[in-house]
């Protein structure tokens, strides 16, 4: 039974649909089924202007956004799909923090409904530092199916694992 690395936190009976649909060449059916639409947000300032979007809509409290962007470095080598950092400069006798989200490339060409899932996950970072139930009810709150959009994004990942997908 070969290990489905993105989804060892989830139960059995449901690794084991997955491992299904993988044994009959239908995973790929499956996503594309769910998720056929691709999003126009293509380039570094519509990222800016679509994750600025969500936060004034859902928290506008929040610190504001001084960067969003596409990394081509963010890969799932390093486990991680999104950062959020604030980078700390120092402007005459004084320190400026400046929050800032990037996004894996690989985003680019996901479903509308993937990029928003990390956008969420990222501006949820701003309130909340940790991955705490209060994170998560936040996350559900900006996107009501945060939930099952995680796990089909973890499964679109095994997908893109498989032998002959690139």
């Amino acid at each position: 039974m070969t290990p489905l690395r993105y989804l060892q936190a989830y139960p059995p009976h449901l690794q084991e649909q997955v491992r299904q649909l993988i044994a009959r060449d239908r995973l790929g059916d499956y996503l594309q089924q769910r998720y056929a639409q691709r999003h126009d947000v293509q380039n570094d300032k519509a990222l800016y202007l679509y994750a600025q979007d969500l936060r004034q809509q859902f928290l506008r409290s929040a610190p504001p956004l001084d960067k969003v962007l596409y990394d081509n470095r963010l890969d799932l080598t390093h486990r991680a799909l999104g950062l959020n950092t604030a980078v700390t400069r120092v402007q005459g006798g004084k320190l400026k923090a400046k929050k800032e989200i990037r996004i894996a490339s690989l985003f680019k060409d996901a479903a509308p409904q993937f990029l928003r899932m990390i956008v969420v996950h990222e501006l949820a970072h701003l309130r909340e530092r940790d991955h705490s139930k209060a994170f998560y009810q936040l996350c559900q709150h900006m996107e009501p199916d945060y939930h099952q959009l995680e796990f089909d994004l973890r499964v679109y990942l095994t997908w893109r694992e498989l032998p002959g997908i690139a």
